[in-house]
């Protein structure tokens, strides 16, 4: 492995390798002590939601399975962690384990674009210890940003209603290009109609959608004299894009194109505002070019939607950056809740985590959920109660192909229908109270007085 890479692009042969280094040497120490094989259970779970969130979308769950799926040791990559010094100590058996090894375990998960909340699984690891614990790193952040940017998405939609068009243009603003691919599936399979991520769409079997910037119009306009002129040449090559016309006066731009319209010059198919009082703006602009959509953007999010459809914006769709792709993150969190069949649980203050392997049995009732209660898998579900964690991997392979990001998007517009008003509302959200079965209360207790009786023996 070359230490002086600088392009440090990531590639499916690195992602054994995307890890902490906590995780690496806790599986050498189980090497060491015998135990590195015991079967492992541990769930990916958030104790409390971002603030001002009253659910979140799972999301993320296809590239955890991707990575499951290629995760291999290569002979370079071995010899690079040799080479640190600091694994100088761990038995001969560790590198043969890594190197031999691969992810042979059982993955059950909620599917992407499923409602969720506080406590509950959105996926759970059952494998061999040493594979179950090196793997947490890169499924906390695929899981993680992912879960933080559909709810976002999924929020923007709901607000502003299945009519508007939503595209995300996140790339220059999420926190790798990495994260951009990422962002943008999300973001589409949250129910965004498009992405401006030439590469994300095309990965995705989609079309980028996007329109132009104010560098266009500042270079033409000052070559060829004008900012009409600017609009008629991007206007021959791209008819049907929309045309960006704030880069100097809004209403003067809009009036000329109105002008040029009702003299047969030019068909504006829609326009772009990027800045300045947008309700007043898109009126004004309504009414000079009527049969134009209107795009918004400009550091838009659901709070600022929400303001200009109630302050009687005329805008038909958003572009929707960096609040999209940034914000407060989703504290995604993994823990072993299960070891060699003896349940086990956290138990700092304020960090306390339930025991043992867990299902979500979720009962909805005439298209409204009434109820989630999480409890110890195995258990009966009550009556009207559907479970929501599926087995999707099995012994280390797929048990289905990927589902498309249409397929999701529908199930995170049925299951975002399905919340209250309250668990859906932007200011001071309720979210769900997730009840607790007996039987895992019962678990929870029992395993608390053994760890005690071990403390103090």
């Amino acid at each position: 492995m070359n230490i002086e890479d600088q392009e440090l692009i990531l590639g499916a042969e690195d992602y054994s390798l995307l890890t902490d280094l906590y995780q690496l040497t806790m599986a050498a120490c189980y090497t060491g002590e015998g135990f590195f094989a015991r079967p492992a259970s541990f769930e990916l779970f958030v104790r409390q939601l971002p603030k001002g969130f009253g659910y979140l979308i799972a999301m993320g769950l296809a590239q955890a399975l991707a990575y499951l799926e290629k995760f291999r040791f290569t002979h370079s990559q071995l010899e690079a962690l040799q080479a640190t010094g600091i694994f100088a100590g761990v038995p001969e058996q560790f590198w043969s384990i890594l190197a031999d090894g691969r992810f042979t375990g059982d993955i059950w998960a909620v599917p992407e674009g499923t409602a969720i909340f506080a406590s509950e699984p959105l996926l759970r690891v059952e494998a061999p210890l040493w594979q179950a614990q090196i793997v947490e790193t890169y499924l906390l952040n695929t899981i993680n940003y992912q879960t933080l940017v559909a709810t976002r998405a999924a929020r923007i939609r709901d607000v502003a209603g299945p009519e508007a068009q939503l595209l995300e243009f996140g790339t220059r603003r999420a926190f790798s290009p990495q994260g951009s691919i990422w962002a943008a599936r999300a973001a589409m399979a949250a129910g965004l109609d498009a992405t401006s991520n030439v590469l994300a769409a095309l990965k995705l079997g989609r079309k980028p959608s996007g329109t132009m910037a104010h560098a266009l119009v500042m270079a033409i306009s000052a070559i060829e004299g004008s900012e009409q002129d600017a609009f008629s040449a991007f206007y021959r090559y791209f008819p049907n894009a929309a045309l960006l016309i704030d880069t100097y006066d809004t209403i003067a731009a809009a009036e000329k194109l109105a002008q040029r319209e009702k003299a047969g010059e030019i068909q504006v198919a829609g326009v772009r505002l990027d800045s300045g009082d947008l309700v007043t703006l898109s009126q004004k602009v309504r009414s000079l070019l009527p049969n134009a959509t209107i795009f918004a953007s400009g550091d838009l999010d659901e709070y600022e939607i929400a303001r200009l459809q109630q302050e009687g914006a005329c805008i038909d769709g958003y572009g929707l950056g960096t609040r999209l792709v940034t914000g407060t993150p989703v504290n995604g969190i993994y823990k072993l809740v299960e070891i060699d069949g003896i349940a086990t649980m956290k138990e700092s203050n304020n960090k306390a985590t339930y025991p043992g392997r867990k299902q979500i049995y979720r009962q909805i009732i005439k298209g409204k959920l009434i109820q989630d209660r999480l409890a110890l898998f195995g258990e009966t579900p009550l009556e009207n109660e559907q479970p929501l964690l599926q087995l999707v991997m099995k012994q280390g392979e797929r048990v289905q192909p990927p589902e498309p990001l249409t397929e999701i998007s529908q199930r995170t517009a049925a299951s975002v229908a399905t919340l209250s008003t309250s668990i859906r509302q932007l200011d001071d959200p309720t979210p769900l109270a997730v009840q607790i079965s007996d039987h895992l209360l019962q678990l929870t207790q029992a395993t608390q007085r053994r760890q005690i009786s071990q403390l103090t023996s």
